[in-house]
């Protein structure tokens, strides 16, 4: 995208002899000033984006390297806690509220803090954040530890570690996702997203809960000691990344800053295709010119909001990621009902459905970047709308285990396969100073269609039936095809990769 759709003001015409009086000099020297302010923003721009992609370049494999392991270490050690805390609350209350409460304050923090977070992402340096992520971790768990030794916890203590721990997740999601575009390389993002997208799936959702029963089994100290040590492991590692990271400098932000207070008008290209995102207007929001400081949370978040919704790709894009979550979180709240009561299959049955999208999910990480080579990028994020309608089609269709532990294996492999690439196309077009924002709210739509997703399911299964709710959820997804196909064009994907890189 170019920064030149920000627009600039046209010099004024050399008058004739029949012209009126020349206007006063006031637009020249705003349209000088916002010249010099795009140049002085540029080579500011210029000067940062250097030596990051020559770092980026020469230390990306080691930096991905790192950057995986870190994932699987602390994606890990979040599975353990997020199958420890709950069953510490089974322990401490009998209470199936106060027991959902412990589990809600691991997950509501990306509710109520994600787009603060975006902002401080965006404000700060992002390996700092990680190891803040990691403190409040050893902080949270020691204290969890210490009233372990003394036989002391309860659902409060249980309710504050478990919402210390949330955020911290928030803070180290958003920053890695952030950080990786400093990283590494343009050709090595890619590859990047994909291995670590599969390290969060297969680390969080399935090795993480496991290992955390096999060490509860041999006592909560147990369990949670070894967590700590895990995550001051990681903390660890990220000594060995070399990069830059803090977010650049953008020219196109920084100028449009400037040219914003002085004209008072937002930009004005119209909608219609990648050009038309925020680089068209003020990126941030923002009312105030360079020299004012630095803008305040508010308008920092509703700069970042503002970003996503005026760029129509990314917009399609963070829309139709929240009906296919939705559907997730449909899924994952009515399938051990339907499982049980409708088809009545034995829990290895159900462990084999439940792993089907685990497996599909790393296959997906496995298999996206050759996909992409093969069919290209569309076909491949197309599959995830193939795969998330199979999901949720074939048990309204059908009570066949095969089949739908089959329709489980496509939907898993779909929804990383747009993970991978989503985040790619993200960090391809957003500036680094827009990233945290970027994905606080991508991840806010993703998180935050879930639950309501699940909600919305069981109260269709309770008026409809349980299979024609898994019919209308698919149907939900049905309407999703054609924003699909009318905004992700091959030509729209091509012109925004090749503008970013012009």
């Amino acid at each position: 995208m170019s920064d030149q759709a920000l627009g600039t003001v046209a010099p004024p015409t050399t008058a004739g002899p029949t012209a009126e009086p020349e206007p006063p000099a006031e637009p020249v020297a705003a349209s000088a000033a916002d010249s010099a302010a795009e140049s002085d923003a540029e080579s500011a721009a210029e000067a940062d984006a250097e030596p990051v992609a020559a770092s980026a370049a020469r230390y990306g494999t080691r930096n991905t390297a790192v950057l995986l392991v870190f994932t699987a270490i602390t994606n890990l050690a979040d599975g353990v806690t997020k199958i420890a805390l709950p069953l510490l609350a089974t322990r401490a209350s009998g209470s199936p509220a106060q027991v959902s409460a412990v589990s809600l304050t691991l997950s509501l923090p990306w509710l109520l803090a994600a787009l603060h977070v975006g902002v401080l992402v965006d404000r700060v340096d992002r390996r700092r954040l990680l190891w803040a992520a990691d403190g409040l971790r050893l902080l949270a768990l020691g204290a969890l530890i210490q009233a372990a030794a003394t036989d002391s916890v309860g659902i409060a203590v249980l309710c504050t570690v478990g919402a210390v721990l949330g955020v911290a997740e928030v803070v180290a999601l958003t920053a890695a996702s952030a950080l990786i575009p400093a990283l590494t390389p343009p050709e090595g993002r890619e590859r990047a997203n994909a291995w670590i997208a599969g390290a969060e799936t297969v680390c969080n959702e399935f090795c993480g809960p496991f290992v955390g029963g096999l060490l509860l089994a041999a006592g909560a100290g147990v369990a949670l000691g070894v967590t700590w040590v895990s995550y001051l492991a990681a903390s660890f590692l990220l000594l060995l990344l070399v990069g830059r990271f803090r977010a650049a400098r953008d020219s196109a932000e920084t100028a449009a800053r400037g040219s914003t207070q002085r004209r008072g008008a937002p930009g004005n290209t119209p909608e219609g295709g990648p050009d038309s995102g925020p680089d068209s207007g003020p990126d941030s929001g923002s009312e105030s010119g360079p020299e004012s400081g630095p803008e305040s949370v508010n308008k920092q978040i509703v700069g970042g909001l503002r970003y996503l919704w005026r760029h129509v790709l990314l917009r399609t894009m963070a829309l139709i990621l929240t009906v296919l979550c939705a559907c997730w979180g449909a899924w994952l709240a009515l399938m051990p009902l339907y499982a049980t009561d409708v088809i009545g299959v034995s829990s290895a049955e159900y462990g084999a459905i439940l792993s089907a999208l685990g497996i599909g999910g790393l296959v997906g990480a496995l298999a996206v970047s050759w996909g992409n080579r093969l069919f290209g990028r569309r076909r491949v994020m197309f599959a995830d709308l193939i795969g998330t309608f199979a999901m949720m089609a074939v048990p309204a269709l059908t009570t066949d285990v095969r089949a739908i532990a089959a329709a489980a294996f496509v939907g898993g492999m779909g929804g990383t396969l747009w993970t991978v690439n989503s985040r790619t196309i993200g960090q391809h077009l957003v500036p680094d100073s827009m990233l945290g924002r970027y994905n606080a709210v991508s991840r806010l739509f993703s998180w935050g269609a879930m639950p309501i997703g699940a909600g919305v399911m069981g109260l269709l299964a309770e008026w409809l039936g349980i299979r024609l709710a898994f019919a209308a959820f698919a149907a939900s997804v049905a309407l999703t095809v054609l924003p699909f196909l009318r905004v992700l064009t091959r030509s729209t994907l091509a012109q925004a990769f090749a503008e970013k890189r012009a």
